[in-house]
């Protein structure tokens, strides 16, 4: 293989990232082939084996690529090495309304492609799948120290699903949500009022919790 600059193999390393992620989110894993992923990349079959080794862990590839970015944006506003035994219930819920303002810029302004959330709904559909996320993992200890619970207990798993799947509901049914709204994007009022609407929520239901403190 002909030497690339670093540039242009780390452009098609991107392209073969996007490629891949729309095809494994439309036809799944056994129904995409290397060779496949790469025409639809424009790139050469021999980058794969480059950077990842095989088609397996590329698709592995792809899950670690989001939970390094998604990491990383959230590193830009908070620290997630603090542990939120540190911090007051109030102090806690501030955070969580911070955390879920920055989370819904991330969904909804163009930051995470369609495909990618039709990939996550795919795996988070897979009984054999834990996606080790240090965000959501981080949000389920606000949400135990709000509540005098252990990340473990039932009661704050329910409540950090209920929290996000508030917040995911219009971004992974985009044809219902948009076709209820009559338009083809969500617009910055949508986002808005998505927002607000988390916000209501969360200090519903972290009332309680604080009422406790």
């Amino acid at each position: 293989m002909p030497r690339i600059k670093q540039d242009e193999k780390e452009k098609s390393k991107q392209r073969i990232l996007n490629s891949a992620t729309k095809l494994f989110a439309q036809k799944g894993y056994d129904g995409v082939g290397i060779r496949e992923i790469c025409k639809d990349a424009n790139a050469n079959i021999c980058m794969i084996s480059y950077y990842w080794g095989g088609k397996k862990e590329l698709y592995e590839g792809i899950i670690e690529n989001l939970i390094e970015q998604q990491t990383a944006y959230a590193k830009s506003f908070m620290d997630l090495d603090k542990n939120p035994s540190e911090f007051t219930k109030s102090e806690c819920i501030q955070l969580l309304l911070t955390i879920f303002e920055k989370v819904v810029d991330f969904l909804y302004s163009n930051k995470v492609s369609d495909n990618l959330i039709m990939f996550l709904l795919k795996e988070m559909q897979n009984p054999e799948r834990k996606l080790n996320s240090p965000v959501f993992n981080y949000i389920r200890a606000l949400i135990a120290r709000i509540f005098n619970g252990n990340i473990n207990d039932k009661e704050i798993i329910y409540k950090t699903i209920f929290i996000f799947s508030q917040l995911n509901s219009p971004r992974i049914l985009p044809a219902f949500s948009l076709r209820e709204l009559n338009q083809d994007r969500f617009e910055e009022d949508d986002i808005k009022i998505i927002k607000d609407n988390i916000k209501f929520y969360i200090r519903t239901i972290t009332k309680e919790g604080v009422n406790e403190d």
